[in-house]
C-alpha cells in the first residue's frame, strides 16, 4: 500500500454526495444535525432518518439523492455525518487501491492536491469504524 495519498476536495464539487447509495448516522451524527437545524433530535429523526435495529441513515428523497443536498452545496455541511466527512478516507477505499482508483473515477480532488501520509488517512477509517461498528 502507498505511504501517501493525494486528496483535496474541490471547491463546488458535489460529485460524492449524488452518487446512489445511503447516508449512515451515527447517534452523536444525529444530535448533532438536529441541534444544528434547531429542531429535536425525536422531530429531526422523525422527518429525516430511517432506523432499523443496527442502523440509522438518512432517508433518499424522490427528487435527489440527499434532503440536504442543493444547489450551494450541502446545507448541514458544519454537522455533516461521519460518512461525508471522513470521505475518501473510509476502510474500504483505503484497503483497496482498485476501489480507490474506482472512486477517483468521479471523485475529482482524488489524486489531487497535497500528500495525506498514509496514517493520517487509516486514523480517519478507524474513526468510520468506531462511529459505524456495525458496518465493519
Amino acid at each position: 500500500m502507498a505511504q501517501a495519498l493525494r486528496f483535496e476536495c474541490q471547491a463546488g464539487c458535489t460529485a460524492c454526495c449524488r452518487q446512489q447509495g445511503f447516508v449512515y448516522l451515527s447517534e452523536p451524527d444525529l444530535r448533532r444535525i438536529a441541534e444544528f437545524l434547531g429542531v429535536t433530535p425525536a422531530a429531526f429523526e422523525k422527518q429525516y432518518v430511517y432506523r432499523t435495529r443496527k442502523r440509522l441513515r438518512l432517508r433518499v428523497p424522490r427528487a435527489s439523492q440527499c434532503y440536504f443536498l442543493g444547489e450551494a452545496g450541502c446545507a448541514i455541511h458544519p454537522v455533516k455525518p461521519a460518512q461525508c466527512r471522513i470521505f475518501p478516507f473510509w476502510p474500504e477505499l483505503l484497503e483497496s487501491r482498485r476501489e480507490w482508483r474506482k472512486t477517483a473515477r468521479y471523485c475529482p480532488g482524488m489524486n489531487q492536491g497535497p500528500l495525506v501520509h498514509i496514517e493520517v488517512a487509516r486514523e480517519q477509517a478507524r474513526e468510520m469504524r468506531e462511529a459505524y461498528p456495525e458496518m465493519y
